[in-house]
């Protein structure tokens, strides 16, 4: 977004709130960032249209991929409960969330901007038994596009793993697409949503 762009919302905001709300941090420090990029200087450039739209193109994406990995962590939370959370809350953040930022910004860019409004989260199952932590979906016509789920784990010999895995509409959803695996422990894990 442009400087002057920007620079105009702070003023119809101001004049607006009458300085009851401040514009956010992020918001000023992006301003300072450009003008640091600048040698303190306003960028005198002006974009095109056709990069106007290609910025704001990403910006939707962007926010889109942002909003779903928001509610994707809160879900899977959600669904760990109080008892599992705990003990792979890490290894999930680091290992498995940024596999499944990668695999809602693949799906993503196979729609339009305009289609991306339609796409929604779903809520997490209230049933423990089933693998679904969320999948993300059409609400004009109700169909799935992609399916995140966990699934329990105990090779032979071997203690408990959470495999996380997705499908997508592609295939009709059999595919099997591996975003990685949590060892648990020896002893058998407890239902999902379990609370402490």
């Amino acid at each position: 977004m442009s400087i002057w762009l920007k620079k105009s919302f702070f003023i119809l905001l101001s004049i607006l709130t009458f300085g009851l709300v401040s514009p956010s941090q992020a918001f000023l420090n992006e301003e300072n960032h450009a003008l640091a990029k600048n040698n303190g200087k306003p960028s005198t450039v002006e974009s095109t249209p056709e990069e106007t739209r290609e910025e704001e193109a990403a910006l939707t994406y962007d926010v889109f991929i942002e909003t779903m990995l928001v509610q994707a962590e809160k879900n899977a939370y959600e669904k760990f409960g109080t008892k599992i959370k705990p003990v792979i809350e890490d290894e999930f953040r680091s290992l498995i969330l940024p596999k499944i930022e990668i695999a809602i910004a693949d799906t993503a860019a196979q729609f339009p901007e305009e289609d991306l409004t339609s796409l929604t989260i779903s809520e997490v199952p209230q049933y423990a038994k089933t693998e679904k932590i969320f999948h993300i979906y059409d609400e004009r016509s109700g169909e799935d596009i992609i399916r995140f789920h966990v699934r329990k784990d105990h090779p032979p010999k071997d203690g408990y793993y959470f495999n996380f895995h997705y499908h997508t509409v592609h295939d009709q959803f059999q595919a099997h697409h591996e975003l990685g695996s949590i060892f648990w422990d020896k002893n058998t894990p407890p239902q999902w949503m379990s609370v402490s």
